[in-house]
């Protein structure tokens, strides 16, 4: 069961520890009381939005804590502890995401229905249930749910509720699917494969103008011919970057974009800026590229790229894990995750 804090907790006594996520409507932030390092927290903080987005960003915020409010109470979701235009704060949802825990025990399923069911009976709706960053199997094995920015709460039962809903329980009934197939009724499956009528009519008008725009307009590049990419950018760093005497060692690393497709994250072991490095190599540059005095080595010295990935990706989760089993590899690891460059949240 989730220990309620004590009262009167608020976004002064925050005291930030890790960047987890930033765009540009807010930046999210772990961390804890400033009395109590015990009592872990996360801030949403709409402090750095940029002037053009701060409208939109006040207007999710003031959505999300509507919705939190809402659910206050129902066990598996966030405690609320604050809410104003610096952002909100509640407390840290411990657990596990939905793709690394993959849940096999049916009561982890039962219990996630459990959540959705009460948040309908409030007339709330998630609404971002396709990502299963949003779904935590906590220590115990129960489901909680996390980011409230899209719910939205109802004030009655019309039609759109009602597809809402339907909604929601489609996506859970697709991580079920996905995780645990064998737990999968036959009713799940139905619901899986069936989407609302609105959900058909977006996949079939404006996803494809969407992809149009982002794919072909914009240039954002989808999945398909990453590899072919990552092999012909590796090569041509490799010629670029070795033989400089300042240069002791790079790895190469791709990432999900925002918009969809792959990003390339270049680490280079060097003392030189990323500037510099950015003037030896041909066009088209990696889109990020990130200098280290050091990066992290087996002890046969090849460099970790196992690690590096997972920084390149924002998988905290994992890197957390991943640091806790190389215990010596921390002084190396942490100026790295704490200067890492990709801070979306999106899952490859």
């Amino acid at each position: 069961m989730t220990s309620q804090p004590p009262p009167g907790i608020g976004i002064d006594d925050f005291e930030p520890e890790t960047v987890l996520k930033r765009d540009v409507f807010s930046e999210t932030s772990m961390g804890h009381h400033r009395a109590d390092p015990g009592l872990k927290l996360a801030l949403r903080d709409l402090s750095g939005v940029p002037w053009y987005a701060r409208a939109l960003s006040h207007w999710l915020a003031r959505r999300e804590a509507r919705a939190l409010a809402a659910v206050q109470g129902i066990e598996g979701t966030p405690v609320l502890l604050e809410a104003d235009r610096r952002g909100l704060l509640r407390v840290w949802s411990e657990g596990t995401p939905l793709q690394l825990a993959r849940p096999q025990d049916p009561a982890f399923y039962r219990d996630a229905r459990r959540i959705l069911r009460e948040m309908r009976r409030r007339g709330v709706t998630h609404n971002d249930l396709a990502k299963p960053q949003n779904w935590l199997m906590t220590p115990e094995g129960r489901a909680s749910l996390i980011d409230f920015q899209l719910a939205s709460v109802h004030r009655r039962k019309s039609r759109a509720f009602r597809i809402k809903g339907y909604e929601d329980l489609r996506h859970l009934a697709k991580m079920k699917l996905y995780f645990a197939p064998d737990l999968l009724t036959p009713t799940e499956a139905r619901i899986a494969a069936t989407r609302s009528v609105p959900s058909r009519i977006w996949h079939a008008t404006g996803k494809r103008l969407y992809n149009f725009v982002t794919r072909r307009l914009m240039h954002w590049s989808d999945s398909e011919g990453a590899d072919d990419r990552l092999a012909r950018t590796s090569e041509a760093v490799e010629r670029a970057l070795s033989g400089q005497a300042d240069i002791r060692g790079h790895a190469l690393c791709s990432y999900p974009l925002t918009g969809g497709g792959i990003g390339l994250y270049l680490f280079v072991e060097t003392d030189l800026p990323a500037q510099a490095i950015s003037a030896l190599l041909p066009q088209p540059h990696p889109e990020l590229i990130q200098t280290a005095p050091a990066l992290p080595r087996s002890p046969d010295g090849g460099l970790r790229k196992d690690l590096l990935t997972l920084i390149a990706g924002n998988r905290m989760d994992e890197l957390e894990t991943a640091i806790a089993e190389a215990p010596a590899l921390h002084p190396i690891l942490a100026p790295l995750v704490a200067g890492r460059l990709n801070l979306t949240d999106r899952i490859l």
